[in-house]
């Protein structure tokens, strides 16, 4: 199966979900345009809280769709957007994939995988117990993060649903994702 965008979503207002769009515009280093998380600093609140100054290294969210038919096997229905990312996919194992991973959407966008998204209580806000679902343990009893990856806009573009999505690993040895 290939990797392809199912959906796309932004707001631009805080919200803890995104409506769905026709398609979103990548600027190159701030974001979705028009998303109130673009920008070349922090725009998450808890992280403008703690130093506002910081490089944004979450400026597009990406989830995979596959996560919504695991956690509706527990009861919990979940849409693209609902849970805040701007891209959703499917296809691809973002959660598996190194830091600096580049990631080629439509016809010219580029990201680079920075990261994993830090799963907070809003997500139990909005149902409750599904942050349980998206946050649980491995064999060894390690963290696993499942709420989607972040990544910067390295090339702008359009992203619509139905695009395709490249990867290119980075070279050298590679990391493993962690919370940014």
């Amino acid at each position: 199966m290939s990797a392809t965008v199912t959906a796309v979503s932004s707001n631009a207002e805080y919200s803890f979900t995104k409506p769905n769009r026709d398609g979103v515009t990548l600027l190159t280093g701030l974001g979705v345009e028009g998303d109130v998380h673009a920008g070349v600093t922090v725009k998450h609140r808890s992280r403008v809280a703690q130093d506002p100054t910081r490089p944004n290294l979450r400026q597009v969210h990406l989830i995979h769709e596959e996560l919504f038919a695991e956690v509706a096997a527990e009861g919990f229905d979940v849409a693209p957007g609902e849970l805040g990312e701007n891209i959703t996919t499917r296809g691809i194992d973002l959660l598996g994939l190194p830091v600096g991973t580049l990631l080629k959407v439509g016809g010219e966008a580029v990201l680079e995988v920075t990261g994993l998204r830090n799963p907070c209580l809003q997500i139990d806000a909005f149902r409750k117990g599904l942050l349980k679902q998206v946050v649980g343990r491995d064999e060894s009893g390690g963290l696993v993060l499942k709420a989607g990856i972040m990544s910067v806009v390295r090339q702008g573009g359009v992203v619509r649903p139905g695009d395709p999505i490249g990867v290119e690993l980075p070279s050298g040895p590679h990391r493993p994702l962690e919370r940014v």
